[in-house]
């Protein structure tokens, strides 16, 4: 079974996150539609080289925000309606990531959070205009 999931030993990013990040991107971009089965726990950290513990905690985590359902003996699937607020979640952790790496570089620079906030404002608004 050939699923687009993908990792990448060499990012820094946890591997459990860049899973979930990959399986998630798989169904935003179509490349995983509803009803489409997922490789087992085992096969999925064969074919990645990871823990089946890694890929079992990921698929657990989808399975309670309703992006993934497990049927007992057959299998792992893509929910046929993934709910809006499983991807909310996923956006908000996200940003909120990229928020927390933005603010630690800026003060590695020397900027204030006021700073920031000022710089940042001004650039939305310039990017704002036609």
């Amino acid at each position: 079974m050939s699923v687009p999931i993908l990792i990448d030993a060499k990012d820094p990013t946890p591997l459990h996150a860049q899973l979930e990040r990959s399986i998630r991107l798989g169904i935003a971009t179509d490349r995983l539609r509803p009803g489409d089965q997922l490789p087992t726990v085992r096969q999925l950290a064969v074919d990645l080289r990871i823990n089946a513990n890694t890929v079992a905690r990921v698929y657990l985590a989808l399975e309670r925000e309703g992006v993934l359902a497990t049927k007992r003996g057959v299998g792992t699937f893509v929910t046929e309606k993934v709910p809006k607020s499983a991807h909310e979640e996923h956006r908000k952790r996200r940003l909120n990531g990229l928020i927390d790496q933005f603010l630690t570089e800026t003060a590695a620079l020397g900027y204030s959070p006021d700073e920031v906030t000022k710089h940042l404002a001004r650039r939305a608004t310039e990017g704002a205009k036609p």
